[in-house]
């Protein structure tokens, strides 16, 4: 089907988005990375004595989470440093940046429909309110579970509007 001139994108100019977009996702998946590192540090280096490097790895994440100790997983009886449910959502983030490429082209921003996150939110909501109204005592397995589904979710949603806000922070070329 012939497109009029305006819609021609040079091929030149869709292997720079390719490069940028794969660029993006790296960089931000080292972020995620980091970060779930940085909930894992904290019990290693509290277990290793290392209380200089604890301590600010757990007042940053208290600002975060809650950090009770009973809704924690533990290294060495030390608490991760966020709870259960969060680390569920941030590992979840993690495993859904890894596998993105498998499941789209990472240069695509096209949204997936909304509706899909908020199916991922369902388990996690009726995780929360079972425990709430005391119908049913959610567990680490379970909050794990639930987090872990919304933080993979998630990350489909977040890779391609990152993609998308650093295509046009860049400067188009002439």
């Amino acid at each position: 089907m012939n497109q009029p001139i305006e819609n021609y994108i040079s091929q030149d100019f869709t292997a720079k988005f390719r490069r940028q977009a794969r660029k993006v996702w790296a960089i931000s998946m080292l972020v995620v990375f980091v970060w779930v590192f940085l909930i894992l540090l904290a019990p290693l280096a509290k277990a290793g004595g290392f209380e200089s490097v604890s301590a600010p790895v757990y007042t940053f994440f208290s600002f975060i989470c809650h950090q009770m100790d009973w809704r924690s997983f533990h290294i060495e009886n030390h608490p991760f440093a966020v709870c259960t449910r969060c680390f569920g959502v941030y590992f979840g983030l993690l495993f859904g940046f890894l596998i993105y490429p498998a499941l789209r082209k990472v240069e695509e921003i096209e949204p997936l429909p909304r509706f899909w996150l908020f199916l991922a939110m369902i388990p996690i909501a009726i995780d929360w309110f079972l425990g709430v109204f005391g119908i049913w005592e959610n567990t680490h397995l379970s909050r794990f579970l639930t987090g872990l589904i919304l933080g993979a979710a998630c990350a489909v949603f977040i890779v391609p509007a990152l993609v998308e806000i650093f295509r046009y922070l860049k400067k188009k070329p002439n």
